[in-house]
């Protein structure tokens, strides 16, 4: 590429052409791709009337669905119980980008800054978790597209630069490779690209809705029962002791419940300001010929990130289309999760430019997918865990994004606390206390544009944060797109 370098690659503005944004945009499905892809798939039922259950999981997602698969092969004796308000696997456990991390932290940085004497631990616990979803996912058969292909995360500004070179260097396990010049565009061929890291392990790849209709069916091969279109709405302790869950059409009632609904509010009231619904988007393209994969210089099956708070994912799927979504990171007003905040033509169009920037050679592509949906956002950026109820009751949200293998070590946590296990999980932080509660309307809204103002603020600065995030992290509450 022989294209000057911009002074700063994205914005707010649109730098393409408006005409040539909207008509790559024409006529795009607003579904999730993934859910495209997958096809019709068998209505499970309702419940209806009286069950009763040993363990009853609230939420169908990943984390749901990683809870009851574990719970049976722990004890196979035991009944299991999956209800979800709409369909298993229909909401962000669909909707995501399909990176498929080991990472329990959101980054070595934040884990830093919560966890700091745990690390080492958490390090080795990552690894096992995911080596344990990548073993499950081959045990059981599950055609779930699993790639493990590696990340390049690359530098769009001056400053980003050393930050992937001290990476590379302070790398232990000599896993990150710094790259420049010509072995940067043998990864990409970005005019925007100043440097590269590139890391392969846990770094992995999946087709969220195939891994979620997976682990459904392998649930249900081991004899855990799946309820669709039941709502939870009412949550209490009978006069036996056990766990009553109210849903749209009956009751449930359980001698141990498992809360698994991340994003949408919890039957647990008092755990209700822990998360807030932030919105991600995600544009898909048509499939790419091997010709313009080649103009790009992306023809391996690793997956890209950018350096900046406000950053983009991009990757591959089957048949050689790119996702690219993120930067936006959108609250909205209210704090409710609502279908028609799915789709946000302003979003669409800002990353379908910043699409365009990163790669001019695909001018004129079409992309055939817009979607969006709710991420469970916590302060500290990542998952908490823990069991209320006098011991009957385990929840686990706050995944901020980072959902598809965490979630995995989320479910294990629940089953461990309601089981009564003192594990090295349930002695973690992330298991034994709660993040910095998130204000409630109307003090919501204003504070967290605050924040995102300032997140775009540091990326203009040079990666300098501003006095409001180095104050905010101070009190371990951040924010990141």
């Amino acid at each position: 590429m022989t294209a000057a370098i911009p002074p700063t690659a994205y914005g707010h503005e649109l730098k393409t052409p408006i005409d040539a944004v909207r008509s790559s945009l024409a006529g795009a499905r607003t579904v999730p791709f993934w859910i495209d892809d997958l096809g019709p798939t068998p209505q499970r039922p309702a419940l209806a009337g009286r069950h009763e259950t040993d363990l009853l999981v609230v939420g169908g997602g990943f984390c749901g669905l990683w809870t009851a698969l574990i719970a049976k092969e722990r004890d196979p004796q035991r009944s299991v119980t999956i209800i979800d308000a709409v369909r298993v696997g229909w909401a962000a456990s669909a909707r995501n980008g399909g990176f498929a991390e080991a990472s329990l932290t959101h980054g070595e940085e934040n884990g830093e800054l919560h966890f700091a004497d745990e690390m080492a631990l958490i390090r080795r616990l990552e690894k096992d978790n995911f080596a344990a979803f990548r073993d499950t996912i081959s045990r059981y058969g599950i055609d779930a597209e699993w790639e493990e292909t590696g990340t390049l995360t690359v530098a769009t500004e001056p400053h980003q630069v050393p930050w992937l070179r001290d990476a590379a260097a302070s790398d232990d396990d000599h896993d990150a490779v710094f790259l420049e010049g010509d072995a940067l565009r043998a990864r990409g061929d970005s005019p925007l690209y100043r440097a590269g890291l590139f890391t392969e392990e846990g770094e992995a790849y999946v087709h969220p809705a195939k891994l979620a209709r997976g682990l459904a069916e392998a649930a249900e091969r081991l004899g855990v029962r799946i309820f669709e279109r039941t709502r939870a709405k009412d949550l209490r302790i009978d006069a036996s002791g056990r766990v009553e869950v109210t849903t749209s059409e009956g009751v449930v009632s359980a001698e141990r419940v498992a809360l698994a609904t991340n994003v949408f509010p919890s039957l647990l009231p008092s755990l209700r300001l822990f998360t807030v619904p932030v919105y991600d988007y995600v544009l898909m393209t048509e499939p790419l010929t091997d010709e313009q994969l080649q103009a790009i210089g992306w023809t391996e099956r690793h997956g890209i990130t950018d350096s900046s708070r406000e950053f983009h994912y991009y990757r591959k799927t089957a048949d050689n289309r790119i996702l690219f979504g993120g930067y936006d990171a959108v609250y909205h007003r209210g704090g409710k999760v609502r279908p028609e905040q799915d789709l946000r033509p302003e979003t669409f169009e800002r990353l379908a430019d910043h699409f365009f920037l990163t790669f001019p050679q695909l001018a004129g592509i079409r992309f055939t997918h817009t979607w969006g949906g709710a991420i469970d956002m916590s302060t500290q950026l990542v998952a908490f865990h823990g069991v209320a109820r006098g011991g009957r009751v385990a929840y686990s949200a706050g995944y901020t994004g980072l959902g598809v293998v965490a979630t995995r070590f989320g479910a294990e946590v629940m089953l461990d606390l309601l089981e009564g296990r003192d594990t090295e999980r349930t002695g973690l932080k992330m298991s034994r206390r709660l993040p910095i509660p998130i204000p409630p309307e109307p003090f919501a809204y204003p504070l967290i544009q605050m924040m995102r103002n300032a997140v775009a603020a540091s990326d203009r600065n040079g990666g300098k944060d501003g006095l409001l995030l180095k104050t905010a992290g101070l009190f371990g509450v951040g924010f990141d797109s």
